[in-house]
């Protein structure tokens, strides 16, 4: 169907313009599509909010003008289909569609490849390797035929089950290049995907250094040994010697293969097909020589004396002495044995005793040979390599066999190091994933290609195991590095036509495996570093003009070079065991947890999956992983969980819709489920705080301190709501409310406040505040205290709501039984940056609120701010009461709380109330009787502005709107004002006025009011003798009053108890026990 239309506009004059408009923007539409003149398409993204989205693709007809004024957000169908289906994978290392910030990159149009070459052929190449070369006889020789096919099949199963895991997470949308990392930083989140791809990155980086301990190993022992610069001087300095030159060529190789990836890296991927025509070749050899030892086996003879094995480095002749012309003379073998040429020379006690027989390495895939090689030969490092059933007589244990032309061994050898050793030779399937970027069909030629490769290279390996032990001797398998077949490559001996075959190809084979490490993992560190993820490697993000990575490139050879200084192949093979085992790990696990959360979003094509298998995969990763070495998998769990970890605190917050939040909200949803809806035990109770908040003009936080206070209280543990009100409509301050979040929450960042924000909009402040107290939280998870700070500007005429919106919200709490905290001075609180060196925290305990006043010291001084403070505690006694046992029992209740506390007993004897108190509780009525009047008087005059405005609007209307105005409301039409009415009005206000202010200086004080006056001076006067220089006073905070027009008065009270002090803390519990002195 043709994706292109005309649009016959409606209006006859516009036509020739439109049409003109029109041409314009298809003619800027194709230029746009052309980028910059040189044929280079521009990446489009195909989602809805994309802001490079053509204007000119937007169907303004009339047709649809009901959603013309969304089309900015909601572009038309029409427009979107042809970007969708047109959508091109964006390359490894950029920034994903979602947070698209490199839309301005070009992309180069390259053939798209199919299954067998984008996908089947390099995992192939990367799967077959050094090991099967160089390894894979001798672990057969060393673990038998049994243990090697459990390894292998190990092996191999772990990564079929990873490829089916993959293959799910890959069919799973559209998945650009990036290979495991992009799919397990997108499953599993940015600090999994980070921690995990630099595994990887690493994993990939010590491949190319065993691949280069390879080459080197071939060239020296099996090309040309005679190359080597180091020499060993003397018996037993072989190894290091051989340890030595693999150091000075690895660094020339690496530096070498350094300078052709930064050069030319076409070259690299052109040469790819010739390295893996070399590897096939080798193999279709080795079969070729399997067949061909049927019925014409190779001649490789191996001389043994007694049953141990001899080097033939070292002499030609298999034998003590020839016969010549009926004379017998002695061998280079006999020379190496014995002290002279001389028959009668003295010789080796085993030599002596023992027969020098010859047998055939290759024996043949007929000679039954498969039965000997059945079972394990474990031998311990420097042992000799011995023939089983073969006659043998010991000889003297004094004799040193350093200098002795012998087979030994070179490591200590058993079942879980060979598995580390050949796990390396079963890596390398995400090769296919990797190239997703250059596939046709993506989701469906890297599960088709990667499950081919895998099970190739298994029906590979497992049948060499069983053909290996078929054809050679055991002794030749044990035989590391074919000494006994005068030097050969084990496995070349099987080979037809040639030894040299498998040596030259295998030589091929492990310098592209090298070249192709140093070329993939310089780009996966580009693609984490591009991610921005991982703050401190952002540098190796760049690179040339071209977009080749670098410094990457540099960071890596450094890296791979400390491989290449350990030197030992057998060393290198399990630490990328470690890495590509962790990786595999996670890519089954976020298979799993996508499949067991169900989330709507997974939806693979590949259907061929299961979460068990998942979890098998899993596990048989996290088994190998121990199996192979248990301090390198701690390490390198250590090395991931580091990362893990600075990513989370340091690394850039990514929302990429990964599995681990989702499992979170699972969690958090189950959790809640269980946390019953009841208050905890008393021994769990701890102050889950809601924090009001007051904001100002600007929507920023006017008392920063109160969070301050807030992360020194809790410590980042419990429950925090921090929450605010907007006065106002909602649709009218949705702006100014998503503002202030972001205010709230950067403070909170900035205090370092775990919790959460909550911005209430609200047509008046007390009820967005009594929203917040009975709405805020969830379930079981909901605060069971409030902190706010003490209104100061209460007493100014301007803020005369703050003091009633204060007291409300003390009642509300009440109700809600909820307990509340009031700071007072909170600008006058430290912040978290302060210490204070000495002080103490005293604690006023006038009533019993449930223990909260013992409670909230101890918690403050979990925190570095309050640590060295010391804290009191004082009660008070009245006259009836004795001081001296309530100090006893007080200090005795103490201890059984297991807290740390002075404790003094303070005697506040009642007398006679002072004129003080009298003159002051005067003064608080009348202060309050004459805003009574004021506002009385201004809701007068408010009133009568209101009535002329009315009586204005009726005499300018019509007649019919003063009819309809008068059926409404008829008082307000049918009153008249006259001038004589509006004086007289005006000075009957103004009389009662004079009146009411004469009353209020001749009215005498309230006896309550001057009870409880008398109560806050006396315990005001108290508590400043006291604790005056305390760093915080703590103190219960008297109820209000039950008659609602006392509530004046109780600020009044409240504010002459703290007077005088810094810091104060007025306590309110919730009437509940929150603190036991049982366990």
């Amino acid at each position: 169907m043709p994706t292109s239309f005309t649009v016959v506009p409606v209006e006859a004059q516009g036509e020739e313009r439109d049409g003109q408009r029109q041409e314009e923007e298809e003619e800027e539409d194709e230029e746009r599509d052309r980028g910059s003149g040189d044929g280079i398409a521009r990446e489009s993204s195909p989602f809805i909010n994309n802001a490079e989205m053509d204007r000119g693709n937007m169907y303004e007809g009339k047709n649809m003008a009901l959603f013309e004024e969304e089309m900015d957000s909601n572009p038309m169908v029409s427009s979107l289909l042809n970007k969708l289906a047109n959508y091109t994978n964006l390359t490894q290392g950029v920034v994903e569609h979602e947070a698209d910030e490199d839309s301005k990159r070009k992309e180069v149009k390259v053939p798209r490849m199919g299954t067998f070459i984008g996908v089947y052929l390099p995992c192939l190449q990367n799967i077959l390797g050094v090991i099967l070369f160089l390894r894979l006889t001798w672990i057969v020789g060393t673990a038998g035929v049994l243990e090697s096919f459990i390894i292998v099949f190990m092996c191999c199963a772990c990564t079929m089950l990873t490829a089916i895991s993959m293959s799910a997470i890959a069919t799973n949308g559209v998945v650009p290049a990036g290979g495991s990392y992009y799919m397990i930083s997108r499953s599993l989140g940015p600090e999994f995907g980070g921690a995990v791809g630099l595994c990887f990155y690493l994993g990939t980086t010590f491949a190319g250094a065993m691949y280069i301990l390879g080459t080197i190993e071939i060239l020296l022992t099996y090309i040309s040994p005679s190359a080597a610069i180091f020499k060993a001087e003397e018996v037993g300095e072989e190894t290091e010697a051989m340890l030595n030159n693999m150091r000075v060529y690895g660094t020339c190789i690496i530096t070498l293969m350094a300078i052709v990836v930064f050069v030319g890296v076409k070259y690299v991927n052109k040469l790819a097909l010739v390295f893996l025509a070399c590897v096939i070749l080798s193999i279709i050899a080795i079969y070729a020589g399997v067949v061909k030892t049927a019925f014409d086996p190779p001649d490789f003879p191996i001389c043994l004396l007694g049953n141990r094995t001899l080097s033939k480095r070292s002499f030609d002749v298999c034998a003590k002495f020839t016969e010549s012309n009926n004379e017998t003379k002695t061998t280079t073998l006999w020379r190496l044995f014995c002290d002279s040429s001389l028959l009668n020379a003295t010789c080796d006690d085993y030599f002596s005793l023992n027969n020098v027989t010859e047998i055939q390495g290759i024996p043949g895939i007929m000679s039954g040979v498969l039965t000997d090689n059945l079972w394990s030969t474990y031998s311990e490092k420097g042992s000799i390599v011995e023939k089983k059933d073969q006659p043998s007589v010991a000889g003297s244990e004094e004799t040193k066999m350093g200098g002795l032309p012998y087979v030994f061994t070179d490591i200590m050898t058993y079942f879980t190091m060979l598995v580390g050793i050949y796990f390396p030779s079963v890596t390398g399937i995400m090769a296919g994933s990797n190239r997703s970027g250059d596939l046709k069909d993506a989701q469906k030629s890297i599960p088709t290609g990667t499950i081919l490769a895998i099970s190739t290279t298994s029906f590979i390996y497992l049948s060499c195991i069983v053909l290996f032990g078929a054809c050679i001797e055991g002794v030749i398998l044990r035989d590391k590095f074919g000494e006994a077949v005068n030097g050969n490559l084990v496995v070349g001996t099987l080979a037809w036509p040639s030894p040299w075959v498998i040596v030259i190809g295998s030589f091929f084979s492990t310098c592209g495996a090298g070249l192709q490490s140093l070329t993939g993992a310089p780009r996966l560190l580009q693609a984490i570093a591009r991610d921005g993820i991982v703050p401190f490697i952002q540098v190796f993000g760049h690179g040339k003009a071209n977009g080749e990575p670098t410094w990457a490139l540099l960071l890596t050879a450094g890296i791979c070079e400390i491989g290449i200084l350990i030197a030992s192949l057998d060393s290198v093979a399990p630490i990328l065991s470690m890495f590509f085992l962790m990786c595999y790990m996670f890519v089954n696990l976020a298979c799993a947890v996508q499949t067991l959360l169900r989330t709507p979003n997974w939806r693979p094509r590949f259907k061929y999956y299961h979460w068990t298998l998942s979890f098998l995969g899993m596990s048989l990763c996290l088994a190998l992983m121990f199996i192979c070495s248990w301090y390198y998998a701690l390490i390198a769990m250590l090395i991931a969980g580091c990362i893990y970890k600075y990513i989370e605190y340091r690394g850039a917050e990514k929302e990429w819709g990964d599995g681990i939040r989702g499992l979170s909200l699972n969690a958090a949803r189950y959790a809640l489920l269980r946390v019953e809806d009841s208050p905890p035990h008393t021994k769990n109770w701890r102050p889950q705080l809601l924090v009001l908040l007051n904001l100002d003009s600007e929507q920023l936080v006017k008392h920063p301190r109160l969070l301050s206070f807030t992360s020194q209280l809790k410590a980042g543990k419990g429950l925090t709501i921090v929450g605010s009100v907007l006065q106002g409509i909602y649709l009218d301050k949705s702006t100014e409310t998503q503002k202030a979040e972001e205010n709230v929450k950067a403070l909170m960042g900035v205090e370092k406040t775990k919790g959460f924000c909550q911005i209430v909009v609200s047509p008046n402040f007390r009820d967005g505040i009594s929203y917040l107290i009975q709405s805020a939280g969830l379930g079981g998870m909901k605060h069971n205290t409030v902190l706010m700070a003490w209104p100061q500007s209460w007493k100014q005429t301007e803020n005369r709501f703050s003091w009633k919106n204060f007291v409300d919200t003390v009642r509300e709490t009440t109700a809600a039984q909820q307990a509340l905290l009031v700071a007072k001075n909170i600008d006058l609180f430290p912040t978290n940056q302060e210490r204070f060196t000495e002080g103490n925290i005293d604690v006023w305990w006038i009533v019993h609120d449930g223990g909260m006043l013992m409670l909230l010291p101890f918690l403050l001084r979990q925190h570095k701010v309050w640590r060295k403070c010391k804290m009191r505690i004082f009660t008070v006694a009245q006259m009836d009461d004795n001081s001296i046992q309530m100090k006893k029992d007080l200090q005795m209740f103490l201890y059984h709380l297991r807290l740390n506390a002075e404790v003094e007993v303070v005697e506040m004897f009642e007398n006679d109330i002072s004129a003080f108190t009298y003159e002051k509780t005067l003064m608080m009525e009348q202060r309050s009787q004459m805003l009574k009047q004021m506002q009385l008087s201004k809701n007068e005059r408010e009133r009568e502005a209101q009535l002329i405005h009315d009586r204005n609007t009726a005499s300018h209307s019509t007649p019919v709107v003063k009819a309809s105005v008068a059926a409404a409301v008829p008082e307000k039409v049918q009153m008249t004002w006259t001038k004589e009415k509006l004086v007289a009005e005006k000075h009957k206000h103004k009389d009662s006025n004079v009146s009411g202010f004469k009353d209020i200086f001749n009215m005498k004080p309230n006896q309550s009011n001057v009870r409880r006056m008398h109560t806050a001076v006396k315990l005001n006067g108290v508590v400043l003798n006291k604790s005056q220089h305390a760093q915080l006073v703590l103190l219960n905070m008297p109820g209000p009053p039950k008659n609602r027009k006392g509530d004046e008065n109780y600020m009044e009270f409240l504010e002459v108890l703290t007077e005088g002090l810094d810091r104060v803390l007025l306590v309110r519990g919730s009437g509940r026990e929150v603190i036991t002195i049982y366990s």
